[in-house]
């Protein structure tokens, strides 16, 4: 099996942080800048997104959180700290039933227990029907356009289309199927480690009833909701977004 890109950076306990769809580690690169003085920060690419755009990509979350645990063992990381965004949230929660012992802190970061969900702004059969009829930059423009209260004017927006020019058209597929057949609601009870979830108000992406299901069934949780964010806070609102993960991580 080809290994995937992961990226690693700085000293101390790890902190592994996973991109969400149509993303890759470079969306991470201010978070990368601000915990490499007191983290070890992994930033892996999903099979198939950034870097790894030439590895065979997967249709399930399940396979996804596999690759990353299975990448993390080969680098000998037996414990750590883990963020998930967006897709990367509902693979995190994944990782964390499959071995929850191995996570010292958890983070669901714009994200809920389930992919297809009324209120989003397109359903992922939209999704990906408009990937194959406009192509995959246009739809990855369509889709950041989203992610931002500024929409094109934000100022990461183009690190975010150049991330989801990366990523391959069977990858991006897939990730859409393998979020709508995604249902890990039940999972949450199990999930017995200590979880900061954080949400964005303006997020039309996950809406609120998400992020309650979240907070409902997960028991050991809190919540931090940033005003007039979308679903990119940590590109929006940069120094408040890592000052609250760091607060998190150091109490």
């Amino acid at each position: 099996m080809q290994d995937i890109y992961i990226g690693d950076k700085g000293k101390g306990f790890p902190l592994v942080l996973i991109h969400g769809f149509l993303g890759s580690s470079k969306m991470w690169r201010p978070q990368i800048d601000f915990f490499k003085y007191n983290f070890r920060v992994i930033t892996p690419d999903l099979p198939g997104f950034g870097k790894s755009n030439a590895v065979k990509s997967h249709d399930d979350i399940y396979s996804m959180a596999n690759s990353i645990l299975d990448c993390l063992k080969n680098k000998k990381i037996d414990k750590f700290n883990l963020l998930g965004h967006s897709m990367g949230g509902m693979i995190v929660q994944e990782m964390a039933k499959m071995g929850g012992n191995k996570i010292s802190k958890l983070i669901c970061y714009s994200t809920g227990p389930m992919g297809e969900m009324p209120d989003r702004f397109e359903t992922m059969d939209e999704s990906r029907n408009n990937l194959k009829k406009i192509g995959l930059e246009a739809a990855a423009r369509n889709i950041a356009k989203t992610w931002f209260i500024l929409g094109e004017k934000a100022k990461y927006f183009d690190l975010c289309i150049q991330a989801g020019k990366e990523t391959s058209i069977e990858a991006a597929d897939n990730a859409l199927i393998a979020m709508k057949k995604y249902n890990g609601t039940n999972n949450l009870k199990l999930i017995k480690n200590e979880t900061l979830i954080i949400w964005g108000d303006g997020d039309k992406s996950y809406n609120y009833k998400q992020i309650q299901t979240l907070k409902g069934n997960i028991s050991n949780s809190s919540l931090v909701i940033f005003k007039k964010c979308a679903h990119n806070i940590h590109l929006e609102k940069i120094e408040e977004f890592n000052r609250t993960i760091q607060k998190f991580l150091n109490k």
